[in-house]
């Protein structure tokens, strides 16, 4: 039987584990969708659909393995931008803020602000 339950260090474990096995986009998606859930604006619907969203990501059985090479968390990816799209205006410049500033700890930063000399 699948887990379906959302706890912050399940949380925090999974991206911690696969930060760099996931990749950049799949990890600022769910951080965004992690941080929105924080606010305490974001109402009780969206705090729903972002929470069934996240305990699908740190779940051991998904649709596609995590683990598989190179499609692994496709599947996560997916599901993460369906969730971003219903969510879209609870994510505030300040989530992505904090999204970009965690998601650089683990990645370094954006190669657009290498360029630009940020």
């Amino acid at each position: 039987m699948m887990k379906s339950t959302f706890t912050d260090r399940e949380f925090w474990q999974k991206l911690s584990n696969h930060a760099r096995l996931a990749g950049r986009e799949v990890v600022e998606k769910a951080l965004c969708l992690y941080y929105a859930a924080r606010r305490p604006e974001t109402p009780t619907w969206a705090k729903a659909v972002i929470v069934s969203v996240l305990a699908y990501f740190i779940a051991p059985l998904d649709a596609i393995p995590d683990f598989t090479p190179l499609v692994g968390f496709t599947d996560d990816l997916g599901v993460f931008a369906s969730a971003l799209a219903m969510v879209a205006m609870y994510i505030d410049r300040d989530v992505q803020i904090q999204a970009r500033e965690r998601a650089e700890s683990w990645f370094g930063p954006h190669i657009e602000e290498v360029f630009e000399g940020r």
